[in-house]
């Protein structure tokens, strides 16, 4: 399973309902990015502040201009792979969450980034 950030862009997803990203041009799995919060700095301390705030998350990597976090669910312990990437050229956060195994995920991954945007924006006024 290829992670990370290749000239920008995030790998791409598999096709299988059980992912969403804001780079992808499959429309049923795209999200929009999320705006800076001031400087490259300020925008990883809000999402580091809240991907620490939630339950059964793990930073595993943190460097320059990315993140990337696992979930695992809390009864079958399936790990997802959520990953972000801090474009400073176009002042968004571009991000990619996908279920490591299965073919559906019953909207989790959606509803995980539709949460962590909402407490970014809030953070935001």
């Amino acid at each position: 399973m290829a992670l990370g950030v290749s000239n920008g862009t995030l790998q791409p997803l598999s096709g299988k309902p059980n992912a969403v990203s804001t780079q992808t041009d499959l429309q049923d799995m795209k999200m929009r990015p999320l705006p800076f919060k001031g400087t490259l700095a300020d925008s990883k301390f809000q999402l580091l502040r809240i991907l620490q705030s939630l339950d059964r998350v793990k930073v595993v990597k943190e460097e320059g201009a990315y993140i990337h976090a696992i979930f695992t669910s809390k009864v079958f312990r399936f790990k997802d792979d959520v990953e972000f990437y801090f474009d400073e050229a176009a002042q968004v956060i571009h991000f990619r969450s996908a279920s490591r195994v299965g073919y559906s995920d019953w909207g989790v991954n959606r509803k995980r980034m539709e949460d962590i945007t909402r407490r970014y924006e809030e953070g935001l006024r």
